[in-house]
């Protein structure tokens, strides 16, 4: 496959902090990689010094081939970037927003045009195409946020949370352009703390920590790395002491927790964990209203090796921006 971005032993420092040590992956052509990381995991670090927005101590980075710098300005003319903060034109409308930022590279009035058009149609902002942005809600702003960094096709499109803070249908309408933009050639790094996005839209993922990769691989690949392998949880009203103490001596069972009517049991691999476990009950007449199985979540592996829940990433993201 086509190396479209290579970092080879790229490091970052502050001082007595490396922000970035000694990093080093691909991105290939066509595909949607997820960049994962906590707060100071060093993944803006290491997207700004792709971008060379930002100086790095030591390393080598090369964009399509070819070795980045700040100069490298036929390289970046194939490169969109849509940052967290949207940066629009208040006095602009949408329509022109768009034009204004595509006009950058495309000068060409008629295919600029056409361009532009295509973009609002795959943001979905056809009705709102002279609104001004100080009349758009949060998930429509996002979506214009993103049509004016991708408006002049880029080979090469850097997503940093998209979709935070937006409604459940702007989301949706972002991530079917998110992967159409991927099925149109367009090769993407995307960062979000929504595992269900990175579920849906990515081939593959790099977890980074104290600015170096922990994992990567495919969502199936990274949930092996879990040392749970199941969730069965239990709805069950009366359950004594001496049954709880029986299940959790079962050899595939790592942890147990009953509270409030609800019972979780956490297993490591085993064949048939949820039929012996509902065998058990019968056995010992254990009457429930309820039983259902979870295989892990990407979250799950994501605080198994950072120590950190991407819910509560999530929340102070938008704390902070609200």
């Amino acid at each position: 496959m086509k190396k479209i971005i290579e970092v080879k032993n790229l490091t970052k420092e502050y001082k007595n902090l490396k922000a970035i040590d000694n990093l080093s992956f691909d991105v290939f052509e066509g595909e949607i990689l997820g960049l994962l990381g906590p707060n100071g995991s060093g993944k803006s670090t290491t997207i700004n010094s792709i971008l060379q927005l930002l100086n790095y101590s030591s390393g080598s980075i090369k964009i399509f081939g070819h070795v980045m710098k700040p100069d490298s300005y036929e390289i970046k003319k194939d490169i969109g970037v849509i940052f967290q903060e949207v940066a629009v034109f208040q006095e602009l409308t949408v329509y022109e927003n768009i034009d204004y930022f595509c006009g950058l590279y495309i000068r060409d009035k008629e295919i600029r045009r056409k361009y532009v058009m295509d973009a609002i149609n795959l943001v979905g902002l056809n009705d709102f195409i002279k609104f001004y942005p100080k009349e758009l809600s949060g998930g429509l702003l996002r979506r214009l946020n993103i049509a004016c960094g991708i408006a002049h096709k880029p080979k090469l499109i850097f997503l940093d949370e998209p979709t935070v803070a937006v409604d459940p249908q702007s989301r949706n309408n972002i991530l079917d352009g998110i992967k159409k933009l991927r099925d149109e050639g367009a090769t993407i790094v995307y960062t979000t703390h929504y595992m269900e996005e990175v579920e849906i839209i990515c081939d593959r993922i790099i977890i980074l920590d104290k600015g170096k990769i922990i994992a990567k691989g495919t969502t199936d690949e990274l949930k092996t790395l879990a040392k749970l392998e199941e969730k069965i949880t239990v709805e069950v009203k009366n359950i004594s002491e001496e049954i709880l103490k029986e299940i959790k001596e079962f050899k595939t069972v790592l942890d147990l927790n009953y509270q409030g009517n609800t019972l979780v049991i956490v297993y490591k691999k085993g064949k048939d964990n949820l039929g012996e476990l509902i065998d058990y009950l019968h056995e010992k007449k254990v009457a429930y209203s309820k039983i259902f199985s979870e295989r892990p979540t990407l979250n799950d592996v994501f605080l198994e090796l950072t120590g950190k829940d991407l819910r509560d990433w999530c929340l102070n993201i938008i704390l902070n921006i609200l």
